[in-house]
């Protein structure tokens, strides 16, 4: 499918923020300059700059030119996924923000999963046993592991989430799996935890969770400064 021009407007500006030739809090030029610029009607100017405030990366002020936002603190899903979409390798700062956000997100749908679809989310294991021992298969057992105890979870906001980030897990997980020792920390945690399962041990669930996602983000910052 033939892209739209103010797509490609869109992207043309995002990758002029992310390059630093707009700053935080500075002003776009005004739609008539911006049209002239790329030689497009004002249309053109005014849908791809709604795209970029939908997007959180501008906002945009009547009678006045757009500002540039500050993209971590007023940005979304969506701005994730425009930053991923320029860089060939994963951002390690992006990890470390993901792995932050795990701790906060991972041991409520684990327990809430467990107490609502135990017998399921045990069978979500089964290909653990049969577990190679590189980075592509580690993530892939991990993301079809949280992805299938989050759709076992009754709240269905943890589903939509992760789901938001299905086309960059993949990316992330297999450079955070690049790491035998975090491959090895990982199977640990998958074994303690399914025993807690079968042994009904709901609260050792949650424990176990939340100081796996701490050790991960342990383990990712001593990586990114020279670790193994």
């Amino acid at each position: 499918m033939k892209e739209r021009s103010s797509e490609i407007i869109g992207r043309k500006i995002i990758q002029s923020i992310l390059e630093g030739d707009f700053s935080i809090n500075e002003h776009l030029q005004p739609e008539r300059d911006l049209a002239t610029l790329f030689s497009v009607g004002r249309p053109t100017i005014r849908e791809a700059l709604q795209r970029l405030e939908r997007d959180g990366w501008i906002t945009i002020r009547k009678g006045m030119p757009a500002i540039v936002n500050d993209y971590w603190k007023q940005g979304n899903l969506m701005t994730i996924v425009d930053i991923l979409q320029y860089h060939e390798e994963i951002p390690d700062e992006l990890i470390k923000y993901m792995l932050e956000l795990r701790i906060s997100l991972s041991p409520t749908y684990v327990k809430d999963a467990i107490v609502h679809n135990r017998v399921k989310v045990i069978a979500l294991f089964v290909p653990l046993d049969e577990l190679s021992d590189d980075a592509g298969s580690y993530a892939d057992f991990d993301w079809n592991l949280q992805l299938g105890i989050a759709k076992l979870s009754p709240n269905p906001i943890f589903l939509l989430i992760l789901n938001s980030f299905k086309d960059i897990y993949q990316k992330m997980a297999e450079k955070y799996f690049g790491s035998q020792n975090h491959r090895k920390q990982s199977y640990q945690y998958y074994t303690e935890l399914l025993n807690a399962i079968l042994k009904g041990e709901v609260e050792e669930t949650e424990a176990l969770t939340r100081k796996m996602m701490e050790t991960s983000l342990i383990l990712w910052s001593e990586k990114v400064k020279g670790g193994d």
